[in-house]
């Protein structure tokens, strides 16, 4: 049977090419021989469930436990509604159960249990019949919310001395995230804030990305299927733009081996990786597109908003800043400090917020392609002029994100300039102040650097606000380096309180960098 690259839901090994999701998560079985309660969380599409699967499968076969992953997915829509909760887990619970484990290690009827208790009581019950001690890994633990949530924490904790002969001798609740961040309604917050009622967990654990060689494994498995081979530069490059992250790297190859290079007598290049990555983007799959969602939530834009604007972290919780470690979308960085989590997060994301903008622009006539359909950056820059004077600050209205306002809406216009076959890549870091951005198109490539005049803290009449040109020209010197290129657009908005009318300080002046590299200055 063939197998395939695998977008959407648990992998099987019959039919997906997966690699060993349980080597992600080190020491389980240690947990669970300790008889330990324990929480796993981490993003969306890494293999939580894939690896649950596996360990209970696993532990199963080894004939020491009676061991299954259950979900509580299907008591999400009664979230005060306890006994609604617990019959729908139960029934659920019950049909998977007779799906996943022999009859001998099923548990006994417990349709006659009295609402209010009716998790603890039917998991005290299977202990005591089943020939094995239990292990029970709870799936989408954080789907459920307030009191239905609270109760079935409280109950699992109200259990947990009775282990291992009257209640389960391990359990782990596997989510989005840690305890703390489960939602709850109860006393104000919408958080617990603590591992409380869930107190008796030893250890929370996350699951870790694909490494390089673990990307290099997995594509191999379809040479050795297929004979068609990832070149070492299109797996690299692959392990760069997704840091390993498992839904895209699969995502990244089901596109190319299934639409782009579907010839197995053709091998994959970097080139390939490429183009499969802005196919990505701009479809913006199940995945990303709830990873997008999530920009909306205000604990998510506080820190989000300063790191595409390349400015320092406003003072923030510890909580709010794992969290977002925690959803994926960013990670500590080794060097030190908070980046986007990967490559492609870092194109969408941008993508995503001028999204707005972009719904909102005018019909622009492609004034900037000449005969042959070439970019011509000079008619571009007259375009994007004429378009700014006209549409951008009214358009600033239409950005989600105010602090960086004006790049989104100079993105939105040229994504519609891309929208003939060119890509638009970014780069921003926190401290920076800027954000860079790279238009390539056909033979042209255009490297943009945004920096934004803002109104700061004037110690006396005498000292003027910066204008930020002098550091612009310097950095942008260092971005061009890296592209290669001896020319290049900075673009400063001025955001100031008593900035001139747009009319007129909206001009363009030629600059010479301090490497020599002539500059286009636009104020906008």
């Amino acid at each position: 049977m063939p197998r395939w690259f695998n977008t959407a839901g648990p992998c099987r090994a019959d039919i997906h090419y997966m690699l060993s999701a349980t080597s992600r998560i080190p020491n389980l079985e240690r947990l669970i021989a300790q008889e330990n309660y324990f929480v796993i969380h981490a993003p969306r599409q890494i293999g939580k469930t894939t690896a649950m699967l596996s360990l209970a499968k696993k532990l199963t076969e080894s004939g020491q436990y009676t061991a299954v992953m259950l979900s509580v997915e299907v008591g999400a829509p009664f979230s005060q509604d306890i006994a609604g909760a617990e019959d729908a887990i139960l029934g659920a619970w019950r049909d998977n159960i007779a799906f996943r484990l022999a009859s001998e290690l099923q548990p006994p009827d417990w349709t006659g249990i009295k609402s209010g208790q009716k998790i603890r009581a039917a998991l005290q019950l299977w202990a005591q019949s089943s020939p094995r001690p239990l292990v029970i890994l709870i799936d989408e633990i954080d789907a459920l919310q307030d009191q239905a949530l609270i109760s079935i924490l409280r109950q699992l904790r109200d259990g947990y001395p009775n282990r291992p002969n009257a209640f389960p001798q391990s359990v782990g609740l596997i989510g989005l995230r840690d305890v703390r961040d489960y939602k709850v309604a109860a006393g104000g917050s919408d958080r617990l804030n603590t591992s409380s009622p869930f107190n008796i967990k030893v250890r929370s654990l996350t699951m870790r990305n694909f490494n390089a060689a673990e990307v290099v494994e997995l594509y191999n498995q379809h040479t050795e299927d297929t004979g068609q081979v990832f070149t070492p530069e299109a797996a690299a490059l692959a392990f760069e733009l997704t840091q390993g992250q498992p839904w895209l790297v699969n995502a990244l190859a089901k596109e190319i081996v299934e639409e782009l290079v579907t010839d197995e007598s053709i091998a994959i290049t970097a080139e390939d990786i490429l183009t499969a990555k802005e196919i990505l983007i701009k479809r913006q799959d199940t995945h990303l597109d709830s990873l997008a969602e999530k920009l909306r939530e205000n604990r998510v834009k506080a820190i989000i908003e300063p790191i595409l604007a390349g400015r320092e972290l406003p003072e923030s919780s510890n909580d709010d800043r794992q969290y977002l470690v925690d959803l994926g979308l960013l990670r500590r960085d080794p060097a030190g400090g908070l980046v986007i989590a990967n490559p492609i997060y870092r194109e969408v994301l941008p993508r995503v917020l001028a999204q707005g903008p972009q719904d909102s622009l005018p019909i622009i006539s492609p004034s900037w392609l000449g005969a042959n359909g070439e970019l011509n950056t000079d008619a571009l820059l007259k375009a994007f002029l004429a378009f700014w004077l006209q549409h951008g600050e009214p358009l600033l209205k239409s950005a989600s994100y105010p602090e960086i306002a004006p790049h989104l809406v100079l993105m939105a216009f040229l994504h519609r300039v891309i929208n003939g076959g060119g890509t638009l890549e970014r780069e921003y870091a926190i401290g920076r102040d800027r954000m860079d951005l790279c238009l390539r198109y056909g033979e042209v490539t255009l490297g943009i650097e945004l920096k934004v005049w803002r109104n700061r803290k004037v110690v006396s009449a005498a000292t003027p606000q910066e204008y930020p040109l002098s550091k612009g020209l310097e950095q942008l010197d260092g971005y061009l380096a890296r592209l290669g290129q001896d020319e290049g657009w900075l673009v400063i908005f001025d955001r100031r309180d008593n900035a001139l009318e747009l009319e007129e300080r909206l001009k363009t002046e030629i600059h010479l960098s301090p490497l020599g590299r002539e500059i286009t200055v636009i104020r906008a």
